[in-house]
C-alpha cells in the first residue's frame, strides 16, 4: 500500500506556467512534486518525468548520489534533488514503522 506522507486539498494545487503551458502540481519538497496527468501521478523531480522511485532505486543498486546527478544531467536533476529524495523516502519509512507499532504499555 502506497504511504502518503501528506493529504492534499484542491487548494493546494500549484499551478505555473511552462513554455506556455500550465504545468500543475502538488509539491512534496522543493524538487518533487505529485503532478496529475503525468506519471500516472506518481512523485517526479518537478518539471520532468523522471520518477523517484527510478532515483532511489539507483541509489540502492549501489550508485552514489553524485552519480546519480550526473546520469540525469540531462533532466537537470541535481545533488540537493537527489538528497530531498532520500530525506522523503526516510520520512515514509518512519511514519509506516511507526504506524506498525503497537501502542505502548
Amino acid at each position: 500500500m502506497p504511504i502518503m506522507l501528506k493529504q492534499f486539498k484542491p487548494s493546494d494545487l500549484v499551478i505555473e506556467m511552462v513554455n506556455g503551458e500550465p504545468y500543475k502540481y502538488y509539491p512534496l519538497g522543493k524538487y518533487i512534486v505529485m503532478a496529475p496527468g503525468v506519471c500516472g501521478g506518481r512523485p517526479t523531480f518537478k518539471y520532468t518525468r523522471l520518477e523517484v522511485e527510478v532515483v532511489l532505486a539507483d541509489l540502492k543498486a549501489g550508485y552514489s548520489i553524485d552519480d546519480v546527478a550526473a546520469d540525469f544531467h540531462r533532466n537537470n536533476l541535481t545533488r540537493e534533488a537527489v538528497q530531498e529524495a532520500i530525506d522523503l523516502a526516510q520520512q515514509a519509512f518512519l511514519a509506516s514503522s511507526q504506524s506498525a507499532l503497537p501502542v505502548a504499555v
